[in-house]
């Protein structure tokens, strides 16, 4: 099983937050020039991809939840899900194998076997 994540851009309230959450996630880092508007992180590791964050303005009523897959390498998807979970992540749900989780700001992205 080959590790990938897909480019996109998530909309939240602070960039900085969400994105060091994914850059710690990843294991990838922030660049230099981020801000609490907006932020960049890539991780090559993970076939190269790159997430952008954007700030909305509040309230947050338009705010679309990004979905993507969050591969494990090797497989150990218990481990992964227990790894992401102590970076920040919260359980949202599962079946038939998928388990969606939510970033510090309620994004929900899925680990699957």
């Amino acid at each position: 099983m080959n590790p990938y994540v897909k480019s996109l851009t998530i909309d939240c309230q602070d960039a900085l937050v969400v994105g060091r959450f994914w850059a710690a996630a990843l294991g990838g880092e922030l660049e230099e020039d981020s801000t609490s508007a907006k932020a960049f992180v890539e991780a090559p590791g993970w076939g190269g991809p790159n997430l952008w964050f954007q700030r909305v303005p509040e309230p947050k009523q338009g705010k679309l939840r990004m979905h993507f897959d969050l591969r494990a390498p090797g497989g150990d998807i218990p481990a992964e899900v227990e790894r992401l979970k102590g970076l920040g992540a919260t359980f949202a749900w599962e079946a038939d194998g998928l388990i969606v989780l939510r970033d510090p700001e309620g994004n929900e992205f899925c680990v699957e076997e």
